[in-house]
């Protein structure tokens, strides 16, 4: 007999599907006149079976990152930052419930298209496999680059401020609230690599992670990114210090490994 997890996975539509994890939108409860349409749905992320795996290990391997994920989440909301919240946990189906963002990434509304499958954790309620960018994305929602990149620096900021490392910090993984929705937070999302660390070192390789993103991605980025650490330092006030010249030794590390090969 199904479970009604799912159940619920087999009423939902699915988004997108990447190596780790099926994306669905789906509703935990009927329609209600009370709330607003984006409000009803949710964002399922089902970490599915992986036949490679012994399945002892696959089931123990699943349920830890299901529920690490969701006490990520859980713990940067406690500290501020913008992201998801969390709906549902079934830690044994391997299906985490968010709140559905009813916006864009980062980096479609930088000019850097539509994400490919493997980026696909938590696509918005717009961002489908056939859309294309437009001449300038960001138009319809009345901001800067400037501003995006300052909100940026902050969330991550108020994240480390919180000992939570990220692990995989992209413009895929951050996204802005459409102006219908009369919401104009920027939101991090996709934290299935996430850990607490209180390391320089692992705050540093974060950023990097980041700057190697936009610098791949969002060509002649230097100064987007430039605006990226200044409104995160700004944010983290004294413990840049040491953060910023432990980003300087990773980035001479990885310049380094990139002569080698």
């Amino acid at each position: 007999m199904a479970s009604s997890t799912q159940l619920l996975l087999a009423s939902s539509t699915l988004i997108s599907q990447g190596a780790e994890a099926k994306v669905y939108k789906g509703r935990l409860h009927p329609p209600s006149s009370h709330a607003s349409n984006t409000d009803e749905f949710v964002l399922l992320k089902h970490r599915f079976n992986k036949q490679y795996r012994h399945p002892t290990l696959d089931t123990s391997l699943t349920k830890a990152r299901v529920a690490g994920e969701a006490r990520a989440i859980v713990k940067c909301q406690r500290a501020g930052v913008n992201v998801p919240s969390v709906r549902m946990v079934d830690a044994s189906e391997g299906v985490l419930g968010l709140q559905w963002i009813d916006g864009k990434s980062i980096r479609f509304l930088l000019g850097g298209g539509a994400e490919g499958e493997e980026e696909v954790e938590e696509t918005s309620e717009d961002e489908t496999i056939d859309d294309q960018p437009e001449d300038d994305p960001l138009s319809e929602y009345n901001i800067s680059k400037d501003d995006i990149m300052r909100k940026i620096g902050s969330e991550i900021a108020k994240m480390h401020k919180a000992d939570i490392i990220h692990g995989d910090l992209t413009t895929s993984n951050m996204m802005l609230y459409h102006p219908r929705t009369g919401r104009t937070e920027l939101v991090l999302i996709d934290f299935g690599l996430a850990y607490t660390s209180t390391l320089v070192e692992d705050k540093a390789v974060d950023l990097y992670v980041l700057e190697r993103a936009f610098s791949s991605t969002h060509p002649a980025s230097e100064m987007l990114f430039a605006s990226v650490l200044k409104s995160y330092e700004q944010t983290m006030g004294k413990e840049w210090k040491s953060i910023g010249r432990r980003l300087d030794d990773v980035r001479l590390r990885g310049r380094k490994r990139s002569m080698v090969g």
